[in-house]
């Protein structure tokens, strides 16, 4: 669904210029002419961003109205605009709260890479709230076996220091789970966890989505842009499949952990950042390390605690608890009724050896979840979706006429559908899952990350 943009400016042709350039790049938008009635719209139905104008005529100005905002919604960013601020007036309205200033008259690529940082910020806000909201506030990961024991007493052993750890695992073992739980747990956790997937972003963005870029730094630079290094700043930097960064990448991120300090690309200010780095990866770095593919110094600045997660086929036991888990949340997800599975059926499924582990289990869950929903499941069912197969039913679930859901949720799950079962076919890769598809990698993420498809 688009996101929504509230569009505060008591000038009429402001609203309409602003409305007009968002909604031809498929935003949906709503307007307010005052501060009051800006925190009106926000108290009745929550907006994905603000753009709000600093000086308005009569009234309140956006620097009074701001606070009341931030309460009503604390995590919505708020862009503030001027023509005539000065330099004090944007330091005030960055400590209330505001996530950028920019300058009147508009330009239209600065709007809208400034709107489209302050999306993803709040899109890492809302996952960070929805997995802790998932892991609730005991245990960290599902499972009461030895080896999920073991991972659960480390994690409580390193995540109270500012130690640097690396998680290594087969893929879908569970990695970002285990980052999340460390933050949770830790003196930071009041601060960000910034996550970047260093396998998504093209090699000639990685620089600048890891420290943030000058204007007119490169083509397409035309505003200052803040990089995960500055937003994570207090909190916590989750670096996954660190084993596929670029020599050039890896240099630049050794020197960031030696110095505690960045500089955007095109700046010349070193810039400190108060980060933790957690870094993951399902490559053998020593043997990447051999084979001249990554650096053995930034191995060890990243290798202080080493923390390795089990496959999902060493510990059987826990699959049970596991089907329970992604079942209850699919239910909560979907708003459809959970399947009831027999106890053959639960059988098969902690008798198959899962080569795409914990993400594996997750996405056949929400494939039965969706194909069966309300019905109770069998060892034959089981098989045909391990299988792959089922078409049919997928064809079948997107069309019955009970289905209450409207036709982008409807959607939304067909399409769920052809992801998971091509990543489950892929045993978790998603390079191999995008070549199935026929797609490339970083819009194959990009749909997994719309979508809450675990990765």
């Amino acid at each position: 669904m688009a996101a929504t943009i509230l569009i505060v400016d008591d000038e009429p042709n402001i609203r309409r210029m602003l409305g007009s350039l968002l909604r031809a790049e498929g935003y949906r938008t709503r307007e307010a002419g005052t501060g009051r009635g800006a925190v009106s719209e926000v108290q009745g139905e929550e907006p994905d961003a603000v753009l709000m104008d600093l000086y308005m005529g009569e009234g309140d100005s956006g620097l009074d109205v701001l606070p009341r905002i931030k309460e009503a919604a604390p995590d919505m960013p708020v862009v503030m605009m001027s023509g005539r601020a000065s330099l004090a007036d944007a330091v005030k309205a960055t400590r209330l709260g505001a996530f950028h200033f920019i300058e009147k008259p508009l330009s239209p690529e600065a709007v809208l890479l400034t709107l489209g940082s302050a999306l993803e910020l709040r899109k890492t806000r809302e996952l960070n709230r929805a997995l802790r909201a998932e892991l609730g506030d005991g245990e960290e990961m599902v499972g009461e076996s030895a080896a999920v024991d073991r991972v659960r007493q480390m994690i409580g052993r390193v995540a109270p220091t500012d130690a640097r750890v690396l998680i290594t695992g087969e893929s879908g073992t569970g990695k970002e789970v285990a980052a999340s739980a460390i933050h949770r747990l830790s003196r930071r956790a009041a601060g960000p966890l910034v996550k970047m997937n260093c396998a998504a972003i093209p090699r000639d963005l990685v620089e600048s989505e890891m420290f943030g870029h000058e204007r007119g730094a490169f083509t397409g630079a035309v505003d200052r842009r803040r990089g995960r290094f500055e937003l994570a700043s207090g909190g916590t930097l989750f670096l996954d499949e660190i084993g596929d960064l670029s020599s050039e990448a890896q240099a630049k991120l050794l020197r960031a952990l030696e110095a505690g300090q960045i500089e955007r690309v095109g700046g010349t200010e070193p810039i400190p950042v108060d980060v933790r780095v957690l870094a993951a990866t399902n490559k053998d770095l020593r043997a990447e390390i051999a084979a001249g593919r990554f650096r053995e110094d930034l191995f060890f600045r990243l290798h202080v605690i080493p923390l390795h997660l089990p496959p999902l086929r060493e510990r059987p036991g826990d699959v049970p608890l596991l089907v329970e888990h992604f079942v209850a949340r699919n239910r909560r997800r979907h708003g459809l009724t959970p399947p009831r599975l027999a106890p053959a059926a639960m059988e098969a499924l902690a008798r198959h050896p899962w080569p795409g582990n914990v993400r594996e289990l997750a996405n056949i869950l929400e494939r039965i979840s969706i194909l069966f929903a309300g019905t109770e499941v069998g060892p034959a069912e089981i098989r045909s979706v391990l299988a792959g197969a089922a078409p049919a039913e997928a064809e079948a679930a997107a069309y019955r006429d009970d289905d209450p859901r409207p036709l982008p949720d409807r959607l939304d799950a067909y399409e769920r559908l052809l992801l998971s079962g091509a990543l489950d076919a892929a045993e978790g890769s998603v390079a191999e899952a995008a070549r199935r598809l026929k797609t490339d990698r970083a819009n194959l993420y990009r749909r997994m990350r719309r979508l809450d498809i675990l990765r």
